[in-house]
């Protein structure tokens, strides 16, 4: 089964390409909103001049005789002057009829005394220009002079163009300043995640503890099925290691129990064919009780393994007292068993796993070791803290040695020898939930070494 998950896309891309996109737009309104602000001031900037210029004119207008004098003002034209050298257009006109300045200027028909604005084109130029008008009284006429003053937008546009150009880099500035805000936003949101997904990734399989640390709210309902998940999986997994014990019990004791009758039945027997019938059962029972003490051995060593329970160890003692328990086994089988070792080997270790792994070696050597040989059992400190196991046996098959590890692998020279082929898994398995390792090799002289190697 894969432990992969089914990836849908990024949640911090996503949330900071949200951010991101959001920045964008508001840096696009803040420069439409800046440029047209600085469109509405310039243009005011611009109509309160020619309303100023075109007033003055207006005030120079008088009526003598029927006639019309208007004396232009140097100071109408000067306050219209730009850096750009703007041109300026200018038309008057008595009760609607032109008088005088650029016929191309056209007169709005509405012009009312207040100045009236507009946008224009003189000449196919783009020009803003002011209508104005006064009433002009004279001893038995009255008269109504209008004057058109209009001029060129080349200094306006230019200068709307730096503020459109300034605008553009403050809209970029505020978008580059979102963009890193948005990405230091994004990380600063997402660590508590990343903090769930470390202290889940570095917790063993065994270790159900809940999560204690503060989350926020939004992965408070997460953080509290997953406590919900692991309460569950503890209470599994306890009942799970109760049934192991007591599945051994029941297991062993009933199978132990018939064995003896058993035993006790062949002694009695006369007949050869029921005595060999017996000899027979006696050995499946013997076969039944190994393997299912050592499947049950291998289930308690894969849920111990991820939580070892580590105390100090004098490993020359542990299999020393080993070696003691199993030597009348050794010596109906007219083996010796022996201990080499120097001094004491300390070492922080499971004793449980340690001490099913070195009796599953000893087991595995006693089987097939042959009669009147030795079994020698070395435990050292240098290189590296190692139990060491040498027979002298047929040895491992040189082209099995590889794969004698796994679970229920014989290897092909076991022949009828009562066996499950988890010995040898379970010595493997200890070793490395304690970082090191088994070794399988052949001696020179004959026999098989099997080297528990622990870190």
């Amino acid at each position: 089964m894969s432990t992969e998950a089914s990836v849908s896309g990024s949640l911090r891309r996503r949330l900071a390409l949200t951010l991101i996109g959001g920045a964008a737009v508001l840096a696009v309104l803040m420069f439409v909103a800046v440029r047209n602000y600085a469109v509405q001031v310039a243009q005011r900037g611009q109509d309160s001049i020619l309303a100023a210029s075109v007033t003055s004119m207006l005030d120079t207008a008088s009526l003598h005789d029927d006639a019309v004098e208007v004396d232009l003002p140097y100071a109408a034209f000067a306050m219209l002057s730009t850096p750009a050298d703007d041109r300026i257009f200018y038309a008057i006109f008595r009760d609607g009829a032109f008088l005088s300045g650029d016929a191309d200027v056209v007169l709005d028909p509405d012009a009312r005394s207040i100045p009236q604005f507009q946008s224009a084109r003189v000449r196919q130029t783009a020009v803003r220009q002011v209508s104005a008008s006064r009433t002009l009284i004279g001893a038995d006429t009255r008269t109504d002079i209008q004057i058109v003053l209009a001029q060129t937008q080349d200094a306006l546009s230019e200068t709307l163009r730096q503020i459109s150009r300034n605008a553009a880099f403050l809209g970029l500035g505020f978008f580059a300043l979102a963009a890193g805000l948005s990405f230091w936003a994004t990380s600063l949101t997402i660590r508590p995640l990343d903090r769930l997904t470390n202290s889940v990734t570095v917790r063993g399989p065994q270790d159900l503890r809940p999560f204690t640390k503060p989350v926020p709210d939004e992965m408070a309902p997460l953080v509290t099925s997953l406590n919900s998940l692991m309460t569950r999986l503890d209470q599994s997994l306890s009942q799970s290691e109760d049934f192991i014990a007591e599945a051994a019990h029941r297991v062993r004791t009933p199978l132990a129990t018939v064995r003896s009758y058993a035993e006790t039945t062949l002694q009695r027997v006369d007949k050869e064919e029921n005595r060999e019938a017996m000899r027979a059962m006696v050995r499946a029972i013997d076969e039944s009780s190994r393997a299912a003490g050592q499947l049950l051995d291998h289930a308690m060593i894969t849920f111990r393994a991820d939580h070892l329970e580590r105390e100090d160890l004098d490993l020359v003692a542990l299999t020393t007292d080993l070696v003691t328990r199993l030597t009348p086994i050794a010596e109906m089988r007219d083996v010796s068993l022996s201990v080499l070792a120097q001094g004491k080997v300390r070492y922080s270790g499971d004793p449980i796993l340690i001490q099913n792994a070195i009796r599953n070696l000893m087991d595995n050597a006693l089987k097939y070791a042959p009669a009147e040989s030795d079994v020698v059992i070395a435990v050292r400190s240098e290189p590296h803290i190692q139990i060491e196991v040498v027979d002298q046996g047929p040895g491992y098959p040189a082209n099995q040695i590889d794969v004698l590890t796994s679970r229920f692998q014989r290897g092909e020279n076991a022949g009828d020898t009562i066996g499950s082929g988890l010995g040898l898994t379970i010595a493997q398995d200890v070793a490395r939930a304690h970082g090191g390792d088994l070794q399988l090799s052949n001696k020179a002289e004959g026999g098989a070494c099997a080297i528990l190697q622990l870190s």
